[in-house]
């Protein structure tokens, strides 16, 4: 717990301090003399507060312009000017740029080559970053083992999967966190839009095509696809409150906005290569899913596992 908290801390803005006048002006000093050193005294301070207020902006705009291309995004981030506002504050701070990512998990039990390059993309974009700001990056991979368990995948799956993926994240100085932790934390609910007759017509219309795709648990896809929806609206508050001054960068488009933490600058980026949006773990798209007669992941955990 004390980890979450210390990361919210780290992100809070800072607000402008003001700063006092404490210069003596001596009673017999000249007129001329003091107007002298009243305008340097004025000039000085003047530079001095300019470059403490335009420095980490002039630095921050090259950070936007180092990752905020054509190259990763698939269209224009959510909120320019609050995007910008994080990067900023992570410069005044000389921090690393704070990204945070949905992992999710599809038919498929190990990680394979989708996965892998996809990493390397979201590293790519990190190098950008580095090459115009030293401090870099902090990339921070939320899996969202709260979906896999509502799609029906099996436990055994789940953590199959998920391990592999965090451990070839941290072998990147990636960190990993699980959803279900996440919310677990921060104990958040949802502000609003957290029933199912808040789901706008065209954002039901995109979830129940997903559900008929990938939604395996108990009920009917359209059921699975509104408790997907109220899950939501809990798990991005969760996020939010976890992390409070992020980058979210998702795969999906805009379309999808209300699904994520509405008080963080979204970035809308490609997947795998510029104009792929394919999530990676739903790749390759003939895979099936793994049940318990031709799980993988059953097979190797009984070949490994040690003896009574």
């Amino acid at each position: 717990m004390s980890e979450f908290r210390l990361l919210a801390g780290e992100a809070t803005i800072p607000t402008a301090q003001g700063r006092g006048h404490g210069d003596k002006i001596s009673k017999g000093a000249s007129p001329r003399r003091l107007e002298s050193k009243a305008a340097a005294l004025h000039s000085g301070r003047s530079h001095n507060q300019a470059s403490d207020n335009t420095a980490p902006t002039t630095i921050a705009e090259k950070i936007l312009r180092a990752f905020n291309t054509w190259a990763f995004k698939r269209e224009q981030p959510s909120d320019p000017q609050l995007l910008l506002r994080v990067i900023t504050d992570a410069v005044s701070r000389n921090a690393p740029l704070p990204f945070l990512f949905y992992w999710g998990k599809g038919p498929r039990c190990h990680i394979d080559e989708h996965d892998i390059k996809c990493l390397d993309y979201i590293e790519a974009m990190a190098h950008r970053i580095s090459a115009v700001y030293p401090p870099g990056t902090a990339l921070r991979l939320i899996c969202t083992n709260t979906h896999a368990e509502l799609n029906g995948y099996s436990p055994i799956a789940i953590c199959t999967y998920y391990s592999e993926i965090e451990a070839e994240a941290h072998r990147r100085g990636f960190e990993c966190f699980r959803l279900s932790e996440l919310i677990a934390v921060t104990m958040a609910t949802a502000e609003d839009d957290q029933l199912a007759d808040h789901l706008p017509d065209d954002m039901r219309e995109k979830l129940f095509s997903s559900a008929m795709k990938w939604y395996h648990g108990s009920g009917s896809p359209e059921e699975g696809a509104i408790k997907y929806f109220n899950m939501n609206m809990v798990e991005k508050r969760a996020v939010e409150l976890a992390f409070p001054n992020a980058i979210f960068a998702t795969f999906n488009s805009s379309k999808f906005r209300i699904l994520f933490p509405k008080r963080l600058p979204i970035f809308y980026m490609y997947s795998l290569q510029r104009g792929v949006g394919v999530k990676p773990w739903f790749l390759p798209a003939e895979a099936q899913p793994c049940d318990a007669t031709s799980c993988q992941c059953l097979a190797s955990t009984k070949e490994t596992a040690s003896p009574p």
